[in-house]
């Protein structure tokens, strides 16, 4: 091998040698790492909650009367309970004075 070459070999080396230390500080910064992985999550979420949003918003469009109608029906729904229990209470009654 001439000098040149021995040289060209040197710088080669110091270019490598310098990427893998820039590598191996990125690996070690962990804090770094964490705030990248973070930031993509929360996009990540993000871009979900914005689906989600969406494709809420195009089912729900035309529903203004079903959600009037619901919300009788779920005010209804507490009577229909006592007056189960109720009925459940009574019978449990009727079967204790029988023994």
């Amino acid at each position: 091998m001439t000098a040149p070459d021995i040289q060209q070999e040197i710088e080669r080396t110091r270019e490598h040698l310098g990427d893998t230390v820039e590598e191996l500080a990125a690996r070690a910064d962990v804090k770094a790492r964490a705030r990248v992985r973070a930031a993509e999550a929360k996009t990540r979420a993000q871009d979900r909650a914005a689906q989600v949003s969406g494709l809420v918003r195009d089912r729900t469009a035309g529903l203004s009367g079903r959600v009037r109608r619901s919300q009788v029906t779920q005010r209804r729904w507490p009577l229909a309970v006592a007056a189960g229990l109720v009925v459940a209470g009574a019978a449990v009654i009727r079967r204790r004075r029988k023994t």
